[in-house]
């Protein structure tokens, strides 16, 4: 049986997701109503900047992470806001917020075009 491409599962992930442009998701964090949870590996925080606020919680860790159970488990990810997941260019964090919701999250969605999209935007970036 041939591997499915990962173009088709991010596809399938977005149908079944809440996807937010990064305006919409700076609007809902500088609101209170969500958490931007940059997924990103480390180096690419270094690498590339970071959005100011946003929560990094590496996508290896991400369910170990929000796993109230799990004794790896981060309080900043218990909470009532609405969990706002970005990446680089959206596609680990499309199937990362439909991992979770089938995890049981309901508050979560991703935001669209990633942190390139947010940088492009000329929005907010921190750099080390």
């Amino acid at each position: 049986m041939p591997i499915r491409p990962v173009k088709e599962l991010v596809a399938d992930a977005k149908a079944r997701i809440v996807s937010l442009t990064p305006q919409e998701a700076q609007a809902k964090a500088d609101a209170g109503e969500a958490l931007l949870v940059d997924i990103r590996d480390i180096r690419e925080l270094k690498r590339d900047g970071r959005v100011p606020g946003a929560f990094h919680a590496p996508r290896g860790m991400l369910e170990f992470w929000i796993d109230p159970s799990s004794p790896y488990h981060k309080p900043a990810l218990a909470t009532d806001r609405t969990l706002i997941l970005f990446c680089a260019s959206a596609w680990r964090s499309a199937l990362s917020a439909d991992a979770l919701q089938n995890f049981g999250v309901d508050a979560v969605a991703e935001m669209s075009g990633g942190f390139g999209a947010w940088r492009d935007a000329g929005l907010p970036v921190e750099t080390d």
